[in-house]
């Protein structure tokens, strides 16, 4: 469903204004606006990875344009989780804010305070646990517990006069939790008992029938795929994976090997979480990386990160021998993790030349080696029957995962009209458990490239495809000032387009003949000149070559 552009009419007294501008139609990005009586409050502040249409990005942010200008009447951050997509743009925020209060479980703050230690900034933090309320600006907060793929993660019920909104987070309802901490589905039939208004819900599942499997069916895989190997094993998952290092360490403790964390994000987190007591370290397991190579082959097991194919993770290293340990024959790698919509053909590189290499290659469509933190079909459905809520926006997700949840919605009886297909920026006013759609902003992408933000475009982006597709062409052309004569050149330097700048001779005599041409038409000025010249090569290149390399012409008057 497209929504047209349009400016929201300004906020009525005793409603509540929701405005995703993250995680709709997308994986990552997640963040959700809530406004009442001119306060907000905003749910998660997530990053989404670039692809590979997007060369040179390191992140992308939510676009925080709609409350740039309103930083004082924001009176706090909700966290569900510790998860890149969820908190991995509090620092950029904050950069703008320091101030703004910060609330989440103690795992969840910890790992965003260890992010934001490295970027300098001291936050304000709240510690919340499930069952707890907190008053924050006119938002009645409720935390409940949710099972998710890392521990601490919360659901927020939020109350206002205008209505209550449930949001879930990223959940699942894994019956046997490696933690025993399992969604709580008391707190859920007592909300749908007060009244749902508004359920936002986690869709990265709902066109996936029945249940998600436990946790609890990967670890006897592990064990017996560690226990066979003959030599070295490495183990790729997500940074902040608690659980699946859990089952690691336990399954190499149980064979007898050591394990070393690769990776600065993954020691960073998993140290977090030991510390915590998140993680328990069979005594003796954990070994330092350096020591690590002078164990026999088959008394270690590397954890590392790069299971998504991350160019500068350590796998793709291994996988492109640029990384001190040597991936050979008889060695085994285990992508413990699902694939990201859009991260397919890089994972699929990294599993080929891990295969080149010699090493027995075992991922998620080989063996059960992952199952994944979100709740597939019959889950939702459980929720929707639980819960009975008035209005459904269905978040976290791409379109096909939203079209999908909302289908659930109505088939368990939540009317077509109350169901909202949105977008990143669409605006969406509950009051007396009534929603309807009040406008959508313009939201756009933000991109970090290096140490710059927002100042890479789609343009920019476009422009890096070329080079990287199509190379480029430069032309230097020397005109006399007062008559346009050419005095030297045209000058042609080439890359990625020909093997041989040789082959322009033939293109030269055409750009002269066109300069001419058009100087004796009253054609004057470097920028229309320069613009005859790219047509004239362009056309020839088109033809030609059956290209369409970026043209920097350049005329310069003498």
């Amino acid at each position: 469903m497209s929504i047209p552009i349009a400016d929201p009419a300004p906020l009525a007294e005793g409603t509540l204004r929701v405005i995703p501008i993250g995680g709709l139609g997308e994986i990552g990005r997640n963040m959700t606006i809530f406004e009442y009586d001119g306060k907000i409050l905003i749910v998660d502040c997530g990053v989404l990875f670039p692809e590979e249409h997007q060369p040179g990005v390191d992140l992308i942010l939510p676009d925080f344009e709609p409350i740039r200008d309103r930083l004082d009447d924001i009176v706090g951050v909700v966290l569900t989780h510790g998860h890149e997509d969820h908190i991995g743009a509090v620092p950029y925020l904050l950069r703008l804010k320091s101030d703004i209060p910060l609330i989440g479980s103690g795992l969840t703050l910890a790992l965003v305070e260890a992010k934001l230690k490295e970027h300098r900034i001291k936050a304000y933090t709240l510690t919340v646990k499930e069952g707890q309320h907190e008053k924050v600006g006119p938002f009645d907060l409720e935390f409940v517990a949710v099972n998710h793929s890392i521990p601490d993660a919360l659901a927020i019920a939020i109350r206002t006069p205008a209505g209550l909104v449930l949001a879930t987070g990223d959940f699942k309802m894994d019956q046997l939790p490696l933690d025993g901490r399992i969604t709580d589905l008391r707190a859920f039939a007592r909300l749908g008992e007060e009244g749902v208004d508004l359920f936002l819900v986690d869709s990265t599942n709902a066109d996936v029938p029945g249940f998600t499997p436990t946790e609890r069916s990967i670890g006897p895989v592990l064990d017996q795929v560690i226990g066979k190997a003959p030599r070295r094993v490495i183990v790729a998952s997500f940074s902040s994976h608690i659980h699946r290092v859990q089952q690691v360490l336990d399954a190499a403790a149980a064979h007898g090997r050591r394990v070393a964390l690769l990776g600065r994000s993954m020691v960073r987190n998993m140290t977090i979480a030991a510390d915590l007591g998140y993680l328990t370290v069979p005594d003796g397991v954990l070994i330092d990386y350096k020591k690590a190579r002078d164990l026999p082959d088959d008394k270690i097991v590397f954890m590392s990160t790069g299971s998504q194919g991350e160019p500068m993770a350590v796998l793709s290293r291994m996988a492109n021998r640029d990384h001190a340990i040597e991936v050979g024959e008889g060695d085994t790698v285990i992508l413990a993790s699902s694939l990201i919509p859009g991260n397919e053909n890089a994972v699929y590189r990294v599993i080929d030349g891990l295969t080149r290499l010699g090493a027995h290659v075992v991922h998620k469509a080989n063996a059960k080696v992952h199952v994944s933190g979100h709740a597939a079909a019959g889950e939702l459905i459980y929720c929707y029957n639980i819960l009975k809520p008035k209005n459904v926006l269905p978040v976290h997700g791409e379109s096909r995962h939203l079209y999908a949840n909302a289908k659930l919605a109505q088939e368990t009886g939540v009317p077509e009209e109350r169901t909202f297909i949105a977008a990143n920026g669409t605006v969406i006013d509950l009051k007396d458990g009534d929603a309807r759609v009040a406008g959508q902003l313009d939201i756009g992408f933000v991109y970090v490239d290096g140490s710059t933000v927002g100042e890479i475009t789609d343009a920019d982006l476009k422009d890096r495809r070329i080079l990287g597709e199509e190379g480029f062409i430069s032309v230097i052309v020397v005109v006399d000032a007062g008559t346009g004569r050419i005095i030297s050149g045209p000058e042609i330097h080439a890359r990625g387009v020909a093997e041989d700048d040789s082959v322009f001779d033939d293109i030269t005599p055409k750009i002269v003949a066109a300069l001419k041409e058009a100087s004796a038409n009253g054609v004057q000025g470097t920028h229309a000149l320069s613009q005859v010249i790219r047509r004239t090569i362009g056309r020839w290149v088109n033809q030609k070559l059956r290209r369409r390399p970026m043209i920097v012409p350049l005329v310069i008057e003498a």
